[in-house]
């Protein structure tokens, strides 16, 4: 390689590899890097005695945004993978014995809400309506483009959007919204729940994050035919056929620059001993791991801001081979906890993971069977935690295994412990040290103020030109179409700034 039009990737997340596919459709020559063994990032695989999980996230939404990475690349995304329309979004299970379905169809998920809660059915079309307004406002300007460009600030669109801001509700916080919009404990708790999503609390967060609900009802929610790692796969498969250079298990050591006038200017990248120069560097890594690993600035005015932001909750996560089949449950299922307030005071100010905790169980295998064995199933069961501070997660996990396995045993009469075939744990720790999170944290740094969409890490290095960045810990944040979102955001960058 030399260094006219080359672009280095580190790491091979769906951030990363969406920019290395729309950079190679562009005529650049990429390589990506990455220390682990597979590529995803958070997005992985395990197999336990014939179980298969999912290591990481469980739902598609936006299907818009991967559709449009194969387009760019003159592909078809159903060439590559399979996705499966869910007519039941999720199952919900209350602690006072109710239990209810969100369905796609939205009259009969308003039909389910009034029957089995008593909510007044016109309320989810006036809140759906509400969020799909806040959506046509804030997608644009907030998903697709940098907020740390002065190009960004002065497009028609983005006056024209400007214009309508109050309809973003970003006064009010996410609960304030919902329980305006919604009559039942029920209902509010359900809609509540969004602002997991991205790791925040829905007491603290702004209405804005009320954009998710469109997204998942009028957007669509997908499960994907041999789990969501078949989706990192195919953007392997699609990046080589592109001529991308993909090196797993290789990791990068240094990010090289030299200074350039007033300016230091990126020039590649240093692996196992040797320079691979580079036009662009794109930094797929969280930015801690950029600043004090890669460049060696431990003290960049970049990384000590970040670092004193709150960062999103973290996750204690379960992957139980259940070996029996559970009518009970369908693909995604949550287990509400009795008092939602206490559940987020406990993560974001105690630092400590609930005493009553909602519980999540993903089960893959109800849309693609061969992820089990016959009369079995594969459980992901996720409880929200706080992001990784050094507390004890060994007897967390022990904690929360107890009190999750009571809830569900409790609320659809079946001892679960008593058909775990096999078992393993993720905790906030082991997220940090296996994907390089800054603390654990899932989506970077939380939502919980109205200025946290502009606080995250810019997509350009303003120190290093050259140097750019994607991924949960920068704009436009964590989630799978968010990183995705990022990959082109950085990709239009690189090809505006290094002409």
């Amino acid at each position: 390689m030399n260094d006219k039009r080359v672009a280095v990737v580190i790491g091979a997340g769906l951030g990363g590899l969406s920019a290395a596919i729309r950079l190679a459709a562009r005529g650049w020559q990429v390589a990506v890097y990455d220390g682990s063994d597979y590529v995803g990032g958070k997005a992985g695989t395990m197999t336990r005695d014939g179980y298969r999980f999912d290591t990481g996230p469980s739902l598609v939404t936006m299907p818009g945004v991967f559709e449009d990475l194969f387009r760019v690349a003159g592909r078809d995304l159903a060439d590559y993978v399979t996705l499966i329309p869910l007519p039941e979004v999720c199952r919900y299970f209350y602690p006072d014995g109710v239990s209810l379905s969100a369905w796609a169809d939205e009259e009969r998920f308003a039909r389910e809400l009034h029957e089995r809660a008593g909510e007044n059915p016109a309320n989810l079309k006036r809140f759906l309506d509400y969020s799909s307004r806040i959506y046509s406002i804030a997608a644009d300007m907030f998903l697709n483009r940098s907020l740390h460009e002065a190009s960004s600030y002065v497009r028609f669109g983005f006056l024209a959007s400007l214009l309508r801001l109050p309809g973003i509700d970003p006064l009010r916080t996410m609960a304030q919204s919902v329980e305006r919009h919604f009559e039942t404990p029920h209902a509010r708790q359900l809609f509540e729940r969004y602002a997991t999503y991205n790791g925040s609390d829905p007491f603290q967060t702004p209405a804005t994050l009320n954009i998710i609900p469109h997204v998942e009802y009028r957007g669509g929610a997908y499960a994907v035919e041999g789990g969501i790692h078949a989706i990192p796969r195919a953007l392997e498969q699609l990046a080589r056929e592109l001529g991308v250079h993909i090196h797993r298990g290789e990791r990068v050591e240094q990010i090289t620059w030299r200074q350039d006038k007033r300016r230091r200017r990126v020039t590649g990248v240093s692996v196992n001993g040797a320079h691979v120069p580079a036009q662009a560097v794109v930094c797929n890594a969280d930015v801690t791991i950029a600043y004090r690993d890669l460049l060696s600035e431990p003290d960049a005015p970049e990384l000590l801001r970040y670092e004193s932001l709150e960062p999103s909750s973290s996750a204690l996560v379960f992957y139980w081979g259940v070996g029996r089949e559970c009518p009970e449950l369908s693909h995604h299922n949550i287990f509400f906890s009795r008092d939602y307030r206490s559940e987020f005071r406990q993560i974001f100010e105690e630092g400590v993971c609930p005493d009553d905790p909602t519980v999540y169980v993903n089960i893959t295998s109800k849309s693609s069977p061969a992820d089990a064995p016959d009369h079995g199933e594969n459980w992901f069961v996720l409880v929200n935690a706080p992001y990784d501070n050094g507390q004890d997660w060994s007897a967390e996990a022990e904690r929360v295994r107890k009190t999750a396995l009571a809830t569900i045993s409790s609320r659809i009469g079946v001892d679960v412990e008593k058909h775990i075939e096999t078992e393993a744990v993720m905790t906030p720790a082991d997220i940090a040290e296996r994907t390089s999170s800054y603390r654990g944290s899932l989506y970077g740094i939380s939502s919980n103020s109205r200025t946290a969409a502009f606080l995250r890490h810019p997509n350009r290095s303003k120190r290093y030109h050259g140097l750019y960045f994607c991924g949960g810990s920068c704009h436009p944040g964590g989630g799978m179409p968010l990183v995705v979102s990022g990959g082109k955001i950085v990709s239009d960058l690189i090809l505006h700034h290094e002409k």
